[in-house]
């Protein structure tokens, strides 16, 4: 089975930041989470009108979530700011979790986030909360899926060893935006093409 890859946006607006999250979701990536929880909702709804509707199925809100069913976005993330999707809202609903408690929880998602798996690349003194036997237990048992993504601290490099501890994708963050900020996304996507299928 193929991982399931998503990005996370910065907080803030970016130059070009419509123009990115195009590559990435033409790059491979499956979906990319606007992740804005500063953001004004006049600023939200011009970053979504300009990445047109022909993306925004593929988007999923973290900030703003009253939009999602006025724009056809196709997907919701629950967190501690935003714990129920709008009640018209039918696409995705995922939700951010930092223990095997809370995966077990929220299972009714259709897709969970568990972090941080590894050391942060762009929270500092975020670290690394699970041990590799701690994940393969809990994989054992159901707890880490493959409705289950891994945040924190992930690269590409870092993907077969995510597929190893059970999960079923991954979301990029820090090697994302550094990448782009480098002018190296390419290469970068061209690492996570590399590592997503290799065992």
């Amino acid at each position: 089975m193929t991982m399931r890859l998503v990005v996370i946006t910065q907080p803030d607006f970016e130059a070009g930041e419509a123009e990115t999250i195009r590559k990435l979701l033409e790059g491979g990536i499956d979906r990319v989470h606007l992740r804005k929880p500063h953001a004004p909702e006049a600023a939200m709804r011009q970053l979504l009108d300009t990445l047109g509707s022909d993306l925004l199925p593929r988007i999923t809100l973290q900030d703003c979530l009253g939009l999602a069913v006025e724009y056809g976005v196709g997907g919701v993330h629950l967190n501690a700011r935003h714990p129920e999707p709008p009640q018209e809202f039918r696409g995705l609903v995922s939700r951010s979790c930092h223990s095997f408690p809370e995966l077990e929880e929220h299972a009714a998602c259709d897709y969970l986030f568990l972090s941080p798996i590894f050391d942060s690349i762009s929270k500092a003194g975020y670290t690394a909360r699970f041990t590799a036997e701690a994940l393969h237990e809990a994989a054992t048992h159901g707890i880490v899926n493959d409705r289950v993504l891994a945040l924190g601290g992930v690269r590409p490099e870092y993907l077969p060893r995510i597929r190893t501890y059970g999960f079923g994708g991954a979301a990029l963050m820090g090697c994302i935006w550094q990448a782009a900020a480098a002018g190296t996304l390419p290469d970068t996507l061209e690492a996570i093409r590399k590592y997503r299928n290799e065992e």
